[in-house]
């Protein structure tokens, strides 16, 4: 498919509720590229503020870099925003930001409403515990109570299809076992806003159907959701609004189709490719 060829869209086709629940102002977050110096830098931190002095999260000290730099955007309820960007552009940091994995070191993140996120495959699994265990801990993780675990335990390993492995140690599991079960816990939490990164590309063709039939549905029901894809495919058909992402900011804030083009005029300048975030 020829995605250069796509017809520009207007936003404005796309205006929905004003009710904002993702707001992100002015966020900036650095890494280092340096494990010895990172630790350095975070004992450093730490002891500054022991000692009540603030530390300067706005300088870069040698080997640290901007993952994300300046970004600013908010998310409407009910609405499905697509974000694409060359490998290293800091897709990913993102989410880990919206998810509460970590922390901007400038900027501010508000979030209204409950989160659900597939960001790394098997993130918060027990390698030696049951699928079985798995599930109560995770769901637990995503603030559902034991009753409602056991009232959506075998709508849970339905979904995954995982019935025959449900009490094998997940150690055992291939990564689409880890991958189907993640998302089954995910969605049958009742996320009212949904984060969803490149992880959904380990699945196979019909699983990967499913869960997007299970996101339209959730859209439906007016839940926000956030698709880091590369598959171009699918931020054309799933998404209303794009946001391209390079070297850490936002290049422009489009619909799917404009959003496609730029972000493929984008990768054919090799200067945008970088170390991965």
């Amino acid at each position: 498919m020829d995605f250069i060829s796509l017809k520009p869209e207007s936003l404005s086709e796309f205006d929905m509720n004003n009710e904002v629940v993702i707001s992100v102002e002015h966020v900036s977050k650095k890494y280092c590229k340096s494990l010895k110096r990172s630790m350095l830098y975070g004992m450093m931190d730490i002891g500054r503020n022991m000692l009540g002095r603030s530390s300067r999260p706005d300088v870069l000290r040698k080997d640290e870099f901007w993952a994300l730099d300046d970004v600013s955007f908010e998310v409407k309820k009910g609405e499905t925003l697509g974000i694409i960007g060359p490998n290293g552009s800091g897709k990913t940091t993102l989410l880990k930001l919206l998810n509460g994995i970590f922390w901007p070191d400038k900027g501010k993140i508000t979030i209204k409403g409950r989160v659900g996120a597939l960001i790394e495959l098997g993130a918060g699994f027990h390698p030696l515990l049951t699928g079985r265990e798995n599930i109560y801990i995770n769901a637990a993780i995503l603030g559902m109570t034991r009753k409602e675990v056991e009232d959506k335990f075998d709508e849970i390993v339905q979904f995954a299809d995982v019935g025959g492995f449900i009490d094998t140690p997940v150690k055992f599991y291939s990564s689409g076992m880890y991958l189907r079960l993640g998302f089954a816990i995910m969605i049958h939490a009742d996320p009212e806003i949904l984060l969803v990164d490149e992880v959904l590309a380990v699945g196979d063709a019909p699983f990967q159907t499913k869960c997007f039939n299970k996101i339209r549905r959730l859209r439906e029901d007016g839940r926000t959701v956030i698709i880091v894809s590369h598959d171009l495919t699918v931020i054309q058909r799933h998404t209303e609004r794009v946001c391209v992402f390079a070297n850490g900011t936002i290049e422009a804030t489009e619909t799917p189709n404009n959003a496609i083009n730029r972000y493929l005029a984008l990768v054919s300048r090799p200067s945008t490719r970088g170390a991965s975030r």
